[in-house]
């Protein structure tokens, strides 16, 4: 698993923001554990081989190198689940 520096940077800047920041760094790290696991159908598909997985209240775009067996993501971001 490999986080690009600015998807590191951008995790940081949220944590660093939030109220609830154990919820950010448990969920950060089922991400992780997601991925490391099912990434290859994890989430949804994007063009050019990118896919997006949100896990509230995280969501980050990633991408499967499966022969280098190697997912990177590119890009996280904080929302807010809809309530209904």
């Amino acid at each position: 698993m490999l986080w690009k520096k600015s998807a590191e940077d951008d995790l940081a800047s949220i944590w660093l923001a939030a109220d609830d920041r154990d919820l950010i760094t448990r969920t950060a790290g089922a991400i992780d554990e997601h991925l490391e696991q099912n990434a290859p159908s994890a989430g949804e598909s994007r063009p050019d081989g990118k896919r997006i997985l949100l896990m509230a209240p995280l969501g980050v775009k990633f991408q499967v190198y499966p022969q280098e067996r190697i997912v990177r993501v590119a890009d996280v971001w904080r929302f807010r689940a809809s309530r209904r």
